[in-house]
């Protein structure tokens, strides 16, 4: 029973998250979402380990109004990308992120405190009455954040 009701929220939380990627492309130029291949080969030229290749969803490159990227692009304009972990919410916030509720990886926190200006949490609010997108590099987010508790996922 557990299980099937897991299942039912991370379907919905997935589909969630494909919203907000949809909002930021639709709303806000320079966003893309990369794919694993994609995510792996930022990695490489940020010689970062692949461990980190689910640290992040898409990447912010402010100069850019292309449709897609290609590895091509992402070459010419590395020195101004951003790495971007998505956490959307559906929730009322009027004041985004003030009352945002989420989870986050240590994997997520280490890559932005590798990478500084060049990594930061995406906080997007899907609500009609306050749609918004707020992104915050790893010390901006610890400087607010109120509470952080532990979580294990553990599989046998």
């Amino acid at each position: 029973m557990a299980r099937a009701h897991s299942f039912v929220i991370t379907v919905s939380n997935n589909k969630t998250e494909r919203e907000g990627i949809d909002y930021l492309r639709e709303h806000e130029t320079g966003f893309f979402f990369v794919d694993r291949v994609t995510r792996r080969h930022i990695l490489d030229l940020l010689g970062q380990p692949y461990s980190f290749t689910r640290a992040f969803d898409m990447v912010y490159i402010p100069r850019y109004a292309g449709e897609t990227v290609t590895p091509e692009i992402i070459e010419t304009h590395l020195d101004e990308i951003i790495l971007v972990e998505l956490k959307t919410t559906k929730k009322f916030l009027p004041n985004n992120p003030k009352g945002f509720f989420f989870g986050a990886t240590e994997n997520e926190f280490e890559l932005g405190r590798r990478l500084g200006d060049k990594f930061r949490f995406g906080f997007v609010c899907l609500n009609p009455l306050s749609q918004s997108a707020v992104m915050l590099s790893v010390p901006e987010l610890e400087a607010i954040l109120r509470n952080r508790r532990i979580q294990y996922q553990i599989n046998l």
